[in-house]
């Protein structure tokens, strides 16, 4: 290889002696960027989806290649987001490809020191049982107020929901009804993170 050849490749030559003085186009490409392709061209299928971070609801193209996720994309179809994607929706591949991620449910128990890992409907019928046993122990029918009145409440404070900020309007909509019913007062979601 000649020392003409690898001086004529510089950048900053070919933006000085070339067409492109702003180095803003051809001066400012290489022989490697030239083969770049993106990541998305080689996906197998495309599915359309929803951001999980907030109640925005900015639309999403997921990109799978070999049933593997390889890249998430805001849809510039979109009339919320029009293709753009906060730094969260922008990281939300990590969701589903990160290596640490938990995919089974992990229980410990009181004064255990060790977790375990639990199949869904043995935590579900566990959490529906507290959560019974708890409303049964915490109910107030009636208040009274400190001049003997009585008041009808049907309550509990004993049991309460904080939601995450990766559920979306109808899943806090769903829980609200649920922890309504259950007579629950203190309800309250991250949605807006």
């Amino acid at each position: 290889m000649r020392v003409g050849d690898v001086v004529g490749r510089w950048p900053v030559l070919r933006q000085l002696a070339g067409r492109d003085p702003l180095g803003l186009a051809s001066s400012a490409r290489s022989r490697r960027t030239e083969r770049l392709a993106p990541r998305t061209r080689r996906a197998d299928r495309v599915v359309e989806s929803v951001c999980p971070y907030c109640a925005v609801g900015c639309a999403q193209l997921v990109y799978v290649e070999d049933g593997e996720v390889t890249q998430i994309e805001g849809d510039p179809k979109s009339p919320i987001s029009r293709g753009r994607l906060c730094p969260k929706g922008s990281a939300s591949k990590s969701l589903v490809t990160n290596p640490l991620r938990l995919d089974r449910v992990k229980y410990r128990a009181p004064n255990s020191t060790a977790w375990e890992s639990l199949d869904l409907d043995t935590a579900m019928d566990m959490i529906a049982d507290r959560v019974i046993a708890t409303r049964d122990e915490t109910w107030e029918e009636t208040w009274r107020d400190d001049e003997g009145r009585e008041y009808p409440v049907r309550r509990t404070l004993g049991v309460g929901s904080l939601g995450g900020a990766t559920l979306d309007n109808e899943e806090n909509y769903l829980i609200k009804k649920l922890f309504t019913a259950l007579g629950a007062i203190s309800i309250e979601n991250q949605a807006r993170i």
